[in-house]
């Protein structure tokens, strides 16, 4: 026989009146943080945290649900962005610090879209590792 299907009636869809980026956001309450942006040639990283260093809200480019080359857009960075700093604003932040890292395309519009909603930039800095002395080189050929 199987089992009965309910349908409900009733039309109480909440889904258009919140957006998906204020769904879990942290109740505590920050006014500076220090904003790390990780920028490879695949994807964005973006992680909130306080000034002592706990992460608070992250968002990267995959976590939107771009695939495969589309996340190391600056498209994909600045959405990315976009979706943080909505969830960075509702918990009060009004400064940041931000560190990047990489040398990926997303560096630039990730910071755009914090400058965008109104979130003040105090410094930038870039903590991209620089290699000493590269790799080690291949043997030489025998021949």
């Amino acid at each position: 026989m199987g089992k009965k299907r309910i349908i409900k009636k009733g039309g109480n869809d909440n889904t258009s009146s919140k957006s998906r980026a204020s769904g879990r956001v942290p109740k505590k309450k920050i006014e500076r943080g220090i904003l790390h942006i990780l920028a490879t040639y695949n994807n964005t990283n973006i992680l909130l945290t306080d000034l002592t260093g706990n992460a608070v809200l992250s968002a990267s480019s995959g976590g939107l649900g771009y695939k495969g080359s589309k996340k190391g857009t600056p498209f994909a960075a600045g959405k990315a962005g976009d979706v943080l700093a909505e969830k960075a604003s509702a918990i009060g932040v009004k400064d940041i610090d931000v560190i990047i890292k990489g040398v990926g395309s997303g560096r630039e519009s990730a910071i755009r879209s914090f400058i965008a909603r109104g979130i003040n930039i105090a410094s930038i800095k870039d903590k991209t590792p620089i290699p000493f002395n590269g790799p080690k080189a291949k043997k030489p050929r025998r021949v």
